[in-house]
């Protein structure tokens, strides 16, 4: 393109010098000859005049009288009727410019010019002339130099971003170059970083929460399908079928939760639902885990109590608070469930060392962790809590205390 644009514009260049040029040489040349022609003659008309005047007052009249009459480098020839010529200078060999003029007594002058001076005016001429073009040229030149790389320089940038893009790195320059056309390019680039580095890191996210959300169902789910396995009581088997498949039904939930929050995070599903029989479902699906640890899991407070939300959801989010307890806490886990003006809440505390005091509300935050764990799971708890409307907080920090606040439902 650089290459280009220096070729059109001296293209340009030329093609101007030869219009003007050519045509100022012509008219240069034609004005320089006309002149001459005319300083000739008007010196003939002086010349004829002074011997006229001389003849009349009868003066004496010689060459070297009329010498200083003439212009050097140039040649007269004087003829008086009766007397000898008159030469003034040296006769010229050549081509000449001349001019006669006749007196009033009689007498013939003859001025010449050799034309070479007038060639010599007219060089000097078109060497200004070609120097004034010449100059041009760099000129142009140099314009287009600067003016392709003034264009060239942002193509490569945004050849550059567009590569970037290709390549997986969806960062915005932010770059503009004065330019209304590319910067308009440039706003475009840009725009398209921001949508696919959003949808790269709600990718990114999705999978993350997928692999943390579906590890606790799927060990639970596990655990109930080496309960068959290790028993030959039918009774059981049925017994712990009928809890796996539900499960499978609660995994199945947690996955189109996953789905729609991936879509969108605040579409939410909220019905009015008994609250208390979810926390008891995560109590007896948490009860095998927390009895393999030597610890308790327990739950008080009101069992009459609605709240208006996505029930798979409220079950994920205790899921993460009571493995949160399980994993960092100590001691009993007590869930207790309240009333606090129109909402409805559940605590989650445990008696363990709670959450350091570094950390404090940041424990919400992604890669956030006391500990050698994801920090997904607060931060996942935290989004389907307010994808209905709803709020997770951290209570009290020592010893850990979370608080899960609902729309409390109408009473019948």
């Amino acid at each position: 393109m650089r290459r280009r644009l220096i070729n059109s514009t001296l293209a340009v260049v030329l093609v101007v010098i030869a219009v003007f040029g050519g045509t100022l040489v012509i008219v240069e040349t034609r004005t320089i000859t006309n002149s001459a022609q005319e300083s000739v003659e008007s010196e003939a008309l002086r010349l004829a005049s002074i011997v006229d005047s001389r003849l009349i007052s009868e003066e004496r009249i010689s060459a070297g009288l009329l010498q200083d009459q003439i212009a050097a480098k140039r040649y007269a020839r004087i003829d008086i009727p009766g007397r000898s010529a008159i030469e003034i200078g040296e006769r010229p060999d050549g081509d000449v410019i001349e001019a006669r003029a006749t007196g009033e007594e009689g007498e013939s002058v003859l001025v010449q010019e050799p034309r070479a001076a007038v060639t010599g005016e007219v060089g000097r001429t078109l060497m200004i002339i070609g120097g004034v073009a010449l100059l041009a040229v760099v000129a142009a030149v140099l314009l287009a130099v600067r003016q392709g790389n003034r264009l060239a320089a942002p193509l490569t940038d945004l050849a550059e971003t567009a590569e970037r893009l290709g390549s997986g790195d969806p960062r915005p320059r932010h770059k503009r170059y004065g330019v209304p056309e590319l910067d308009r390019v440039a706003d475009v680039l840009d725009a398209s970083a921001e949508r696919i580095a959003r949808m790269l890191t709600a990718e990114r996210r999705l999978a993350a929460d997928a692999s943390h959300q579906l590890r606790t169902p799927l060990t639970a789910l596990s655990m109930r399908l080496d309960e068959i396995t290790l028993t030959e009581d039918l009774e059981t088997v049925r017994e712990e079928a009928t809890i796996a498949l539900a499960q499978v039904e609660r995994l199945t939930d947690v996955v189109e939760r996953l789905l729609t929050n991936a879509r969108d995070p605040r579409t939410g599903s909220a019905v009015a639902f008994d609250l208390y029989e979810v926390v008891k479902q995560q109590l007896e699906e948490w009860r095998p885990a927390y009895r393999s640890e030597g610890r308790a899991i327990v739950c008080s407070g009101r069992r009459d109590l609605r709240a208006v939300a996505t029930p798979g959801a409220v079950a994920q989010v205790l899921a993460a608070l009571i493995e949160n307890s399980l994993m960092h806490g100590g001691g009993t886990v007590a869930l207790r469930t309240r009333v606090t003006g129109n909402q409805a809440v559940v605590e989650v505390a445990d008696e363990g060392p709670g959450v350091p005091a570094d950390l404090g509300a940041r424990i919400f935050e992604r890669t956030i962790s006391g500990r050698n764990s994801t920090g997904i799971g607060l931060a996942v708890a935290r989004d389907l809590a307010e994808a209905d409307g709803g709020r997770l907080e951290l209570l009290q920090p020592q010893p850990a205390v979370f608080g899960l606040f609902l729309s409390r439902a109408p009473e019948d």
